[in-house]
């Protein structure tokens, strides 16, 4: 198992993957169609994705944190 410390970025990591795989299946296939080879054009625009959205859901993430907090009522 993974120590409790590096939960955030386990989290970041997940996150960013997923949506980054999610956002670049829609826009390859909304781009190209279902071609022979959407499967490698996807995993290469996914890739690419991937190591832009890692980074900046690390250094974005805390600021949605407070922007949430001043949005919400207190508990």
């Amino acid at each position: 198992m993974i120590a409790r410390r590096y939960a955030p970025l386990l989290f970041a990591l997940i996150l960013s993957g997923v949506m980054s795989l999610m956002v670049s299946g829609v826009a390859t296939f909304r781009t190209m169609g279902l071609v022979p080879n959407f499967a490698s054009l996807w995993m290469g625009g996914w890739l690419s994705a991937w190591a832009l959205a890692f980074p900046l859901v690390l250094l974005i993430s805390p600021l949605t944190r407070r922007l949430v907090e001043r949005l919400v009522r207190p508990a």
